[in-house]
């Protein structure tokens, strides 16, 4: 018996918001946003829309006669609140009465609503000043509809809470009753817009706003990607090559097809790595039913050539990468004679640090429902890319992006796994294959075993001190396979967005810095993560500064604002000549010492940095900048005489600019801790004979409930008026592990340099 339940997921075009809400004339106005080839052009911040821009892509609001203002959400909500904030930001501008205000999903198309990669990030730092635009510009056509009605200048009439207001007769007449009117106004060019003073703000920084899918996540309604429902829906999952780079040589389907419920067995493609995000092909069993694939799939006979990395161990290539670590390497930024000032040091402190791989395994496992028939393909996923995700399923089926529809659900985690749509083309090859709606779910097993790692990495640094204990020379050798060698073949270098994230744009007062990159080649599948390069390099550089410190016989504290230095804006100068900041201009973003001064100040206070501690514990400190962000954590840490490890307190200090939804900015930092302390703790990815040895929750462990951290407390360090927005998802979770390790060495002495702990304390 097939399900036909309808699918829940809205695709929202123009015509479809005004037939959707019942209307024949409603406002509905074009937003300007920016397209992806225009994004590297936007300075982002306190400033207009850059010169140039187009009107298209177009995200759309309407009104309603009832009053009901409708917003769409162009990016994919995985938790961050993005799906809130933004139309919350329009509905601030607009004088929307939030209570009024519906949200609904933009299917993917990136040449109506303009970027929709959901990372990096980015989406209030980039969409801030446009979903003002648009909400003044709402507000603005609104006025100068009720000013023609009553026949008045447009200086007597104000939008106030829903409603216009004629100031001299303090008539009203109400958003809903000027929707056809204000729909005939001019859209307000970006020039001649008039954006709301900061003080009168009612929702943007208020934190007076939940987030628009708490109800139905809390009651079970929300509509996950594993929640959609097609008439005459079939079910599948693959077996996939176990290594990357190997393919397919037979299979034999006969035991799986006496499977009750198993229907199909067929070939996919899989494409030669390095490939993007295309599918790794494989065996796919289709089913009435998921569990029937699975016991079909796992009724199945397959042969596997294994390819060029059958023999990847990762034991061994951890002793390559720490080889690599000890010898020079490609210089990617170079002050002063790191050298010539190493040689002289009175004394030299090294550290060598490794991290592992790390799977996202984010709660929800990858899954897609495709329906592909006469020249067109429907997607129903929980992608963080629904604009990427589309051009690559009109590419690899070999239609236009016209033809392909992406409806994005809610995400029940992403942390980057999600940007990689191979799920969505796995289900649309099938689809079209079988010629029915198919979903395609992804179990833990296939997650873990089949992700786009977070890379391995062996990091080296040699601090060269004078007679004084002070910091004269610091060399800083990064080894880590590439994201890049998932795109091209060959790829052994960090590329410069990975080395901008805390090697080479480390913003320390030493005169003699050296940052070399030594090569790697990958050998399994690396994509970004959440905060992608700045785990590995803010490991190392603030386990170093606790290192120094010890050395020194200086507060770890005090030692980390000496080596910050003074306030002042960071010039690396010509020593990179690849500097890269998280995509934006310097002058909007500059590498700024004072504002990380500043979260280690705050975050000291406030977490009480001087306080005495029971026998047995311990505090660390750490401060990272990531995704233009400042961010500054304490961890203190219980470690009792078995090893076992509990934290009581962690205190964390944000800096990101001008913020919209501090409610959000808190879950987010609550939940760095939370991940942080899975990554440090457990957090390890293994191969060998090229296969990745974990496999699901018991052998790649995340940390239980009673395991995270008493109290989180989390600091927001208030905005100047021009401190334009900056990242919140991603900055929180770099500090967190050389906190964590700089307070176990305060609690016990010992010092670890690798990931994950594990039993490094004795503790199971």
């Amino acid at each position: 018996m097939h399900d036909t339940i309808a699918p829940q997921i809205e695709n929202v075009s123009r015509r479809a918001v005004l037939r959707g809400l019942g209307l024949t004339a409603g406002l509905v106005l074009a937003v300007p946003v920016l397209s992806r080839r225009a994004i590297a052009a936007y300075a982002t911040g306190a400033n207009a829309m850059p010169h140039g821009t187009v009107n298209d892509p177009r995200v759309f609001v309407s009104i309603a006669p009832d009053g009901i203002v409708t917003i769409i959400a162009s990016r994919a909500e995985m938790g961050t609140g993005v799906r809130t904030s933004l139309p919350m930001i329009v509905a601030d501008e607009m004088e929307a009465d939030w209570s009024r205000v519906q949200v609904r999903q933009a299917p993917g198309d990136e040449e109506k609503y303009g970027n929709q990669d959901t990372d990096g990030s980015r989406s209030t730092r980039h969409f801030l000043i446009p979903m003002r635009q648009v909400g003044a510009a709402a507000r603005m056509m609104l006025e100068a509809a009720a000013a023609k009605r009553w026949n008045v200048a447009i200086t007597e009439v104000k939008a106030v809470n829903h409603e216009v207001v004629h100031t001299g007769t303090g008539q009203k007449l109400g958003f809903g009753d000027l929707a056809t009117e204000a729909a005939q106004q001019p859209v307000v060019e970006a020039s001649k817009l008039h954006l709301k003073d900061p003080k009168d703000f009612r929702y943007i920084g208020k934190g007076k706003v939940g987030i628009v899918d708490l109800h139905d996540i809390t009651t079970g309604k929300a509509m996950y990607g594993i929640d959609t429902r097609l008439p005459g829906m079939k079910y599948a999952v693959l077996a996939r090559p176990p290594v990357v780079g190997g393919k397919l040589v037979s299979f034999d389907a006969t035991e799986a097809m006496k499977v009750s419920g198993v229907e199909k067995v067929i070939q996919v493609q899989g494409w030669p790595w390095p490939s993007k995000f295309q599918p790794l092909g494989g065996v796919a069993v289709i089913a009435r039913n998921t569990g029937a694939a699975i016991k079909g799939r796992d009724a199945l006979k397959v042969v596997w050539q294994d390819g060029a990395n059958a023999k990847y161990d990762s034991a061994s290539f951890r002793t390559e990468l720490e080889d690599a670590a000890r010898k020079p390497g490609q210089v990617v930024r170079n002050n002063g004679d790191a050298d010539a000032a190493l040689k002289s040091a009175a004394k030299v402190v090294v550290g060598e640090y490794y991290l592992p791989h790390l799977a996202h395994v984010s709660m929800e496992t990858p899954v897609a429902t495709a329906r592909v028939a006469d020249g067109k393909a429907e997607i129903w996923a929980p992608v963080q890319s629904a604009g990427g995700t589309r051009e690559d399923v009109a590419k690899t089926l070999g239609i236009t992006e016209d033809n392909v529809i992406i409806n994005v659900t809610l995400l029940g985690g992403g942390f980057g796994r999600k940007s990689k749509c191979d799920f969505a083309l796995e289900a649309a090859l099938i689809s079209k294959a079988i010629g029915a709606p198919v979903k395609v779910q992804w179990t833990r097993e296939d997650d873990v075993r089949h992700d786009f790692y977070h890379t391995v990495s062996a990091e080296r640094i040699e601090a060269g001190l004078d007679n004084d204990g002070k910091v004269i020379a610091w060399r800083h050798r990064s080894v880590a396979p590439t994201i890049k060698s998932t795109f091209q073949a060959g790829a052994n270098h960090e590329a410069p967005f990975e080395q901008g994230m805390g090697l080479v744009d480390l913003p320390f007062d030493i005169a003699n810095i050296r940052c070399e990159n030594p090569e790697a080649a990958a050998h399994t599948r690396i994509g970004w993560f959440r905060s992608v390069s700045n785990i590995p390099h803010a490991f190392a550089v603030q386990t170093m500064v606790s290192e120094i410190a010890h050395q020194t016989g200086r507060d770890p504290k005090d030692m980390l604002l000496e080596l910050i230095g003074p306030a002042r804006i960071v010039d690396i100068g010509s020593g990179s000549k690849d500097l890269w900041d998280y995509g934006e201009p310097l002058s909007s973003y500059p590498i700024d010492a004072g504002r990380l001064r500043r979260v280690v100040e705050l975050v000291a206070e406030k977490g009480d940095w001087t306080r005495t501690l029971p026998k047995g514990h311990g505090l660390g400190i750490a401060a990272h900048r990531s995704f233009v962000s400042y961010v500054a954590t304490i961890v203190e840490v219980a470690v009792d005489d078995k090893g076992r490890l509990t934290i009581p307190r962690v205190d964390t200090a944000i800096d990101c600019g001008t913020f919209v939804n501090p409610e959000r900015i808190q879950s987010q930092i609550e939940g760095a801790a939370i991940m942080g302390l899975s990554l440090a703790k457990w957090g390890e990815l293994t191969f060998k004979n090229g296969r990745a040895v974990q496999g699901n929750f018991n052998d790649f462990k995340v940390a239980r409930i009673n395991e995270g951290p008493v109290v989180t407390n989390v600091h927001i360090m208030p905005a100047g008026p021009d401190v334009p927005p900056s990242g919140v998802g991603e900055p929180g979770l770099p500090p967190f592990a050389p906190a964590l390790c700089n307070a176990i060495f305060a609690a016990t002495g010992k010092r670890i340099r690798s990931l994950p702990i594990g039993t490094q304390l004795g503790n199971a």
